[in-house]
């Protein structure tokens, strides 16, 4: 996925540093070409100087191509000015926006092109979450004692595991399915268990990641 954040603060640096880590094309835009600098070799990103509330440097960018635009600057202006650009002008499939002023919730909706509208507040993994719409699987936590990571899949109508036996499923090497939440309630994972839409599925690994999880189920 290629992935446009303005705005390089801690929090567009960190959804930077999260999807990159997660195999996706992210460019992190930023007017303080100092700040930039100083992230030069520490995130993974494409890095870009300038106002992203220019439609040429938008373009630049590479805003033709990508698949989500998060606006996450600490001024409400502009992640609105941002997000109309990136939706209005340039199609962007899918856009996020950070609402730093709670009065000015009401505003980010689809006729300012925000598809997510995220409070300050919001904790990172869910804005990302949100942003990124890929919520059928998620790390939770990381156990780091044990040195393992555990990881939810939910079985949707789209799945392509749905309706097959858990057996028949091709686990990624180090990975283990603990349990299966299904109508609320954990059942013990048997291999010839058929998947159904709805069911939550709990995987403990010691060095999968969340997209090889997904590919395994989705």
């Amino acid at each position: 996925m290629n992935v446009l954040i303005a705005g390089a603060g801690r929090l567009g640096t960190q959804i930077a540093q999260v999807l990159s880590a997660a195999r996706n094309d992210v460019t992190l835009i930023d007017t303080d070409d100092a700040h930039l600098a100083e992230l030069e070799g520490r995130v993974p990103v494409r890095l870009v100087a300038g106002d992203a509330c220019e439609p040429a440097l938008l373009e630049h960018s590479g805003v033709l191509t990508a698949d989500l635009v998060i606006a996450t600057t600490g001024e409400d202006e502009d992640n609105l000015v941002i997000s109309l650009l990136a939706k209005r002008q340039f199609a962007v499939p899918r856009v996020a926006a950070r609402v730093n002023d709670a009065d000015n919730a009401w505003l980010f909706d689809e006729r300012w092109g925000v598809d997510v509208a995220v409070p300050s507040a919001t904790p990172l993994i869910s804005l990302i979450e949100e942003a990124t719409g890929a919520t059928d699987t998620v790390a939770l936590l990381r156990l780091s004692k044990a040195g393992v990571e555990v990881v939810e899949t939910v079985i949707t109508e789209q799945s392509r595991t749905a309706g097959r036996a858990l057996g028949d499923v091709v686990l990624p090497p180090g990975t283990v399915v603990a349990t299966i939440v299904r109508d609320g309630q954990p059942t013990v994972p048997e291999p010839t268990e058929r998947l159904r839409p709805g069911d939550a599925l709990l995987l403990v690994s010691h060095t999968v990641t969340e997209n090889e999880i997904h590919a395994a189920f989705q």
